[in-house]
């Protein structure tokens, strides 16, 4: 994983949240509750995904600048950066 301790803390809390979220919408699908309801928490887990796969990104990207800069390894192409993002599309 990249990134310093408190990014990763930050990554493991936002998908520890998005796991519970998800517990509760198979739940509420198999309860049987209503669409709006199921969509609604969908939504939140969705979001909560996203923001972890952002946090991951960034915290790779600011990784590869300071690698660039100490000159410790290869950095990432703009292509590379470009499919990061877009995977998150």
């Amino acid at each position: 994983m990249v990134g310093d301790e408190e990014s990763i803390a930050l990554v493991l809390n936002r998908l520890r949240r998005a796991q519970g979220q998800l517990a509760g919408v198979i739940s509420m699908i198999e309860q049987g509750r209503e669409c709006k309801d199921v969509v609604t928490q969908l939504a939140a887990v969705s979001k909560a995904l996203d923001r972890a796969g952002f946090k991951i990104v960034a915290s790779g990207l600011r990784e590869c600048l300071t690698d660039k800069a100490e000159g410790t390894k290869e950095p990432m192409t703009e292509t590379e950066l470009e499919k990061l993002f877009l995977a998150l599309a």
